[in-house]
């Protein structure tokens, strides 16, 4: 935050795994923070340390319950809006609950910014709005067709974003963040994303499952540097209103070379985690071949570049989760 320009944040999805950590940030930056959270998916547990601060206010309420949300919204200086259900199997599965949070929800949110005359947003949207582009890196404007559900809602919530921009001076900014991992990402469920549910795996002696044959690649891209986005986005000039950004270290990865490194970290604390071979599933419906970003939009025009490399990412959570999860 420069220049005091910001002082009071609403986070929606504050109490999940990003939002948590941009909470972290945010009052350790001298702001004041309002987390709006449902627990659907996220939990108490990740802002238990906030609770006792009189800096931290916790309001246990969905975004789409318009008069919950309008009272959040009152009188804060912006928005970061991180509430969504993620994971696109899931979207698959269920995607009325998916369209109900993420487009409905930040329809909400825009709404309750307009009745209250709060100006900035720096919102989620996700990787997923490239389809099935093939350009190698993604680069921002050239999107394929969506192929989740998930993919149709971050899709919708930008061209929203930049409809409030044009009709109603919102200043929205969108982050599209590739592949989030660190500290209090949920290994548990169904819908757990591949690093956490890998080292869950590993830590109770279990073969990890890889979808299809393990050499899809990822931007995967280390917490801090989604956190580090977002303050450069609350911060950036207002005629960045309307854009989105790539957030990600511009570094592929495939799954196999993923294990492997995470076996690496974890053989100090289970020395049998380095013998467990995975055994492959199915490939998974929805699922992008190859991923990898340009983030040289991010770099000239929010001044973001990754604090984090993957292997730097891995160091600091992978111990995490042996103590936490082991």
């Amino acid at each position: 935050m420069q220049h005091g320009v910001h002082k009071v944040f609403l986070v929606t999805g504050g109490a999940g795994f990003i939002g948590s950590h941009v909470c972290d940030a945010l009052l350790a930056a001298g702001a004041q923070v309002r987390c709006i959270d449902n627990l659907a998916t996220g939990k108490e547990s990740n802002i238990a340390h906030l609770r006792p601060r009189n800096d931290f206010r916790f309001i246990q309420a969905d975004i789409c319950n318009a008069a919950d949300l309008n009272a959040a919204v009152k009188g804060v200086d912006a928005v970061v809006h991180l509430a969504a259900l993620g994971s696109v199997p899931r979207s698959i599965e269920h995607p009325l609950e998916s369209e109900q949070a993420n487009l409905a929800g930040f329809l909400q949110v825009l709404e309750a910014m307009r009745a209250e005359g709060v100006k900035r947003i720096v919102y989620a949207s996700s990787s997923s709005v490239y389809g099935d582009s093939v350009q190698l890196p993604k680069r921002e404007g050239t999107e394929g067709a969506a192929l989740s559900p998930y993919a149709v809602t971050k899709d919708m919530d930008e061209a929203y974003a930049a409809l409030y921009v044009r009709l109603f001076g919102i200043e929205a900014i969108g982050l599209r963040f590739f592949n989030i991992f660190g500290e209090r990402q949920d290994p548990e469920g169904a819908y757990a994303a591949a690093i956490p549910k890998f080292i869950r795996a590993l830590l109770k002696g279990e073969a990890p499952v890889l979808n299809g044959d393990g050499l899809q690649t990822r931007d995967f891209t280390y917490v801090a540097n989604a956190v580090k986005a977002v303050r450069s986005a609350l911060d950036a000039p207002a005629q960045r209103a309307g854009e989105v950004y790539n957030i990600a270290c511009g570094e592929s990865c495939d799954l196999r070379s993923l294990l492997g490194k995470l076996q690496d970290r974890l053989a100090r604390v289970v020395p049998q985690a380095t013998g467990i071979k995975p055994v492959h599933g199915p490939d998974r419906p929805g699922d992008v071949r190859a991923s990898l970003a340009d983030i040289s939009k991010a770099r000239e025009q929010l001044d973001y570049s990754p604090c984090c490399t993957l292997d730097e990412g891995l160091d600091r959570a992978v111990p995490w989760y042996a103590e936490h999860w082991g």
